[in-house]
This record gives structure tokens, sequence and C-alpha cells, in this order.
């Protein structure tokens, strides 16, 4: 389970940055700001399961 969570926390964490590059060469404002907003839910999730595998050993 733990590891399907971390790469799922990749998987935003590059959908998000791919988004907020391509909004930023566009001009849309919306498209970057979604790509930051999912980029930083991917960083987050990465958070919660490096500290859970600390807690764990």
């Amino acid at each position: 389970m733990a590891g399907e969570q971390k790469a799922k926390a990749k998987m935003e964490q590059a959908k998000g940055k791919a988004k907020e590059t391509v909004g930023r060469a566009v001009g849309n404002e919306r498209m970057t700001a979604e790509g930051q907003a999912e980029k930083s839910k991917g960083d987050a999730r990465q958070a919660k399961e490096k500290t859970k595998d600390t807690f764990k050993r």
C-alpha cells in the first residue's frame, strides 16, 4: 500500500509540473494554478508517506 501511495505522489507531482509548465507556455493562468495545486498535493502526499516510514522504523 505504501509503495502505491508513493507512486501516486510522484505521478501527481509530475502531472502538476507538466500542467504548470504548459500553462505558463501558453499564458493560461488557470492551468498554471491547477498545475501548482496538483504538484502541492503530490508533495503533501509524499511528505505524509515519508513521515509514516519514519515512524514505522
